[in-house]
C-alpha cells in the first residue's frame, strides 16, 4: 500500500501552449483524449472547446510545450496566466516520479487594458512587474500522481478511498503554494489541469548497508498561512500561524518496509517583529504583549491537534534582544505546558559555540525520552502499520534556519539509527557514522535541505552549513557564512520588500482592489520614492570618503588641502547620519499590506 499512491483522476503530464491573437490554447499532448482548454486574452475566462482553432497566415499561433498550469491570477484590469514552463526529475517518492518547477512563465490575458485610463494602466503594469519576480520563485516541487503536501503517515491513515478524489482535493491547503491561483480553475471544474504544487525541498538518495539498499528521502513542506522573506515575516499573527513554518519528513525505506518521522520548524508564536532600518540586526519589538499568551496557545493547541503531543526546543540566546523574546516565549507557553506540550530552552551559541556542534549531545539527553516516546511511523511490507508517530518536535532560533538545521539534523540522524534497529538492519550499538559512504550522502542530504529552506526565506544558503554537510566546522565555512550573512543584509534591506510583495500577492494575502490600489499609486512619491535608491545614497558617501582620502594625501605640499580634507569629511558623516537616522525610509519596504478579507 506504501509503494504507491495513487490519484483517482490523472493529470495531463504534457501540454501544448497555442499563442492565438485572441486566446491562448492549451491542448494536452500526453497521449490522452481530453478537451483543449481556451483562455480568452482579454479578460482570462475559460472554456473547453472541441479541437484546436484552425491556423490561417493572418492566425499565425506561437506554439510551446509546457509541463502544467500552475493558475490564474487576477490583477486590476487584465488576469495573468502562469504555467510550468519547464521541470527537472529530482526523485521519486512512493513510486512516482517527483518534479522540481525549473522555469515559471506568466501569459498576460490584459487586451482589456486598451480600452483603460492611463492611471489603471500604470498601476496594472506596477503589480504585473511583481510577477516578474514570482516567476523566480525557489523550491517549487509537484507530482502528477503522488500528494506531496501530506506525510506518509497521513497518506496511510486516510486510505484508497481518499485517492478516488482529484490530486488537488488531496492536498492539504496550508502547504499547497498555488492554492489561491488555482480557485479560477476549481470553479470551471478543471480537474485535470489543476497541477498541485509546494514549496520546500526534496532531496532523495539511495546507499547500501552491507547487502541491504536503503533509500532515504527528506521532503519540506512550507506552510502559506504566514509566509515571507526573512525581517518582513516575523513572529506569529493573531490567530497562531507563525513565520517560516515549515514541516520536515524523513522517510526511509528498506527491505520492504517504510518508516517515517516528520518534524516542524517556525518563528516564536507570539506578535513580534524587526522593522528594517539599515542596521545589521534591528531591534526586536514585541507587539501587545498582553495578546501572547492567547496567540501562543492558539498555535499549540492547533499543533497538538494536527500532531499529537508537542515538544518545543528553543534555541535562541539567554541575553540580549534575544533573550528578551525567549524570556516572553518561556513565559507566553506557560499556561499550556502540560504531559502533551513541553517546552525546553537550549542556549545554542552559549553551549556549542561556533564550533562545538557536538555539544548537542546535551539537548539530546534532555529530549530522548520525548523521542522514544512519540515515536516514528513504521509501515511492513504488507502495508500493516506496526508503529506510528504520536508527537511532533518543534525547533526554533530567530530565523529558524541555521541553529534550526543543524538541531533537526542530528534529530533526524538519531531517528534513522532507531528506525533501522528496529527493522533489523543496524545492531544495537550500530549507527550511522559507523558506514562512512552512508554518512556522508547523508549529511549532503540535510546540509542542501537547510540550505534550500534558507534560500527561500533569507536570499542565502543555510550558515553553519559546514557543519551539517562534513560533521565539523571549517575556515572555508566560516568564510562562506560571512560572505552569507553581508548578502542577507543587503537583501533583507533593499530587495525583500518587493519579493515580499510579490509572496502576498500570488498566494493571495493581498487581493488587488481598483479603487483602493488606485487611491495607493497615487500618494507614493516625496521623501520615499527619492529614498528607495539607496545605492545612490550610498555611492554619495564612498565619493566624499574618496574625495577626503585625496585631500589628506595632499596635505604636505599645501596646507589648504586640510580644509578641503575635513569639509569632505563632514560632508560625508553628514550624508551618512542622514541614511542612519532615516534607515527605515531607504530601505526597500512592502507595499501591499492590508490582508485578504
Amino acid at each position: 500500500m506504501m509503494e504507491r499512491a495513487e490519484s483517482g483522476q490523472k493529470l495531463y503530464t504534457r501540454l501544448r501552449l497555442w499563442e492565438f491573437p485572441d486566446q491562448y490554447v492549451i491542448e494536452p499532448t500526453d497521449g490522452s483524449s481530453g478537451a483543449p482548454l481556451a483562455i480568452s486574452r482579454k479578460d482570462g475566462s475559460m472554456s473547453l472547446i472541441d479541437q484546436v482553432p484552425q491556423c490561417s497566415s493572418v492566425r499565425v499561433p506561437k506554439i510551446q510545450t509546457i509541463f502544467g498550469v500552475v493558475g490564474l491570477l487576477k490583477l486590476v484590469i487584465g488576469s495573468y496566466l502562469i504555467v510550468v514552463n519547464d521541470r527537472e526529475c529530482v526523485g521519486s517518492y512512493m513510486g512516482h516520479h517527483i518534479f522540481k518547477v525549473t522555469s515559471l512563465k506568466v501569459f498576460p490575458c490584459d487586451h482589456s487594458l486598451k480600452s483603460s485610463t492611463t492611471e489603471q494602466k500604470k498601476v496594472e503594469a506596477e503589480f504585473s512587474a511583481l510577477l516578474s519576480v514570482a516567476e523566480k520563485t525557489h523550491g517549487l516541487y509537484f507530482s502528477y500522481e503522488a500528494n506531496l503536501t501530506l506525510s506518509a503517515q497521513r497518506l496511510h491513515d486516510l486510505g484508497d478511498e481518499s485517492k478516488l478524489v482529484p490530486l488537488w482535493r488531496q492536498a492539504e491547503p496550508r502547504f499547497l503554494w498555488n492554492n489561491y491561483m488555482m480557485e479560477v480553475l476549481i470553479d470551471n471544474k478543471l480537474d485535470p489541469y489543476l497541477l498541485p504544487v509546494i514549496q520546500g525541498s526534496f532531496q532523495n538518495f539511495q546507499a547500501a548497508i552491507g547487502k541491504d539498499i536503503v533509500e532515504v528521502t527528506l521532503i519540506a513542506r512550507r506552510c502559506t498561512r504566514r509566509n515571507g522573506t526573512r525581517l518582513w515575516r516575523r513572529g506569529a499573527d493573531p490567530d497562531g500561524y507563525v513565520a517560516n513554518f515549515v514541516e520536515s519528513e524523513q522517510i526511509v525505506q528498506i527491505n520492504g518496509f517504510t518508516a517515517s518521522c516528520v518534524q516542524i520548524r517556525g518563528s516564536m508564536p507570539f506578535i513580534w517583529e524587526q522593522i528594517v532600518d539599515l542596521t545589521y540586526k534591528p531591534k526586536f519589538d514585541i507587539i501587545k504583549p498582553e495578546e501572547a499568551p492567547r496567540v501562543a496557545e492558539r498555535h499549540f493547541l492547533d499543533l497538538r491537534k494536527k500532531y499529537g503531543s508537542v515538544l518545543a526546543i528553543d534555541l535562541v540566546n539567554t541575553h540580549g534582544g534575544e533573550g528578551h523574546l525567549s524570556e516572553k516565549f518561556s513565559t507566553a507557553v506557560q499556561p499550556v505546558l502540560s504531559d502533551d506540550i513541553r517546552y525546553v530552552h537550549f542556549d545554542f551559541h552559549q553551549i556549542c559555540g561556533h564550533v562545538h556542534f557536538e555539544r548537542l549531545s546535551i539537548l539530546y539527553e534532555q529530549i530522548v525520552d520525548f523521542l522514544e516516546k512519540s515515536g516514528y511511523l513504521l509501515v511492513n511490507e504488507k502495508g500493516d502499520k506496526l508503529k506510528e508517530q504520536t508527537g511532533i518536535v518543534r525547533t526554533n532560533c530567530i530565523d529558524c534556519l541555521d541553529r534550526t538545521n543543524v538541531t533537526q539534523s542530528m534529530i533526524g540522524r538519531k531517528m534513522l539509527e532507531l528506525q533501522l534497529r528496529r527493522i533489523g538492519v543496524f545492531a544495537a550499538e550500530e549507527t550511522i557514522s559507523s558506514h562512512p559512504n552512508f554518512d556522508d550522502v547523508f549529511k549532503i542530504m540535510w546540509a542542501n535541505h537547510g540550505d534550500d529552506i534558507s534560500i527561500q526565506y533569507s536570499g542565502t544558503p543555510a550558515l553553519k552549513g559546514d557543519f551539517v554537510r562534513l560533521g565539523r566546522r571549517t575556515t572555508q565555512g566560516i568564510i562562506t557564512d560571512g560572505i552569507n550573512a553581508l548578502v542577507r543584509y543587503y537583501l533583507n534591506n533593499f530587495a525583500d520588500g518587493t519579493k515580499q510583495d510579490a509572496i502576498d500577492l500570488v498566494q493571495g494575502h493581498y487581493i488587488v482592489s481598483v479603487s483602493r490600489d488606485m487611491k495607493a499609486s497615487s500618494q507614493t512619491g516625496g521623501l520615499e520614492s527619492v529614498a528607495q535608491s539607496f545605492p545612490l545614497a550610498f555611492a554619495v558617501i564612498m565619493l566624499g570618503f574618496f574625495f577626503a582620502l585625496l585631500s589628506l594625501r595632499q596635505v604636505p605640499y599645501d596646507m589648504k588641502h586640510l580644509f578641503f580634507s575635513l569639509l569632505w569629511a563632514s560632508f560625508t558623516v553628514g550624508i551618512a547620519a542622514f541614511v542612519r537616522a532615516n534607515g527605515r525610509i531607504f530601505c526597500n519596504r512592502p507595499r501591499l499590506h492590508k490582508p485578504r478579507s
